[in-house]
């Protein structure tokens, strides 16, 4: 059975952009998660599907003491 969580589509990378930034994401396939260095956040991916809702989003950690 394959795994539906293993990789993101780059086409559908290339056309999103952050909610809130405007900004291009980043696809980080180790948490399956669109990166938005701009705003440091990180939208998760769900079955395949991006969840681009603030109240879905993770912070992320600054520096290394996080």
């Amino acid at each position: 059975m394959p795994d539906r969580t293993s990789s993101f589509d780059p086409k559908l990378l290339e056309i999103l952009v952050a909610p809130g930034t405007h900004a291009p994401l980043r696809y980080d396939a180790g948490r399956q998660e669109l990166i938005d260095d701009k705003a440091g956040l990180a939208y998760p991916i769900r079955d395949g599907i991006p969840i681009m809702l603030a109240d879905e989003a993770r912070v992320l950690e600054t520096g290394s003491n996080g």
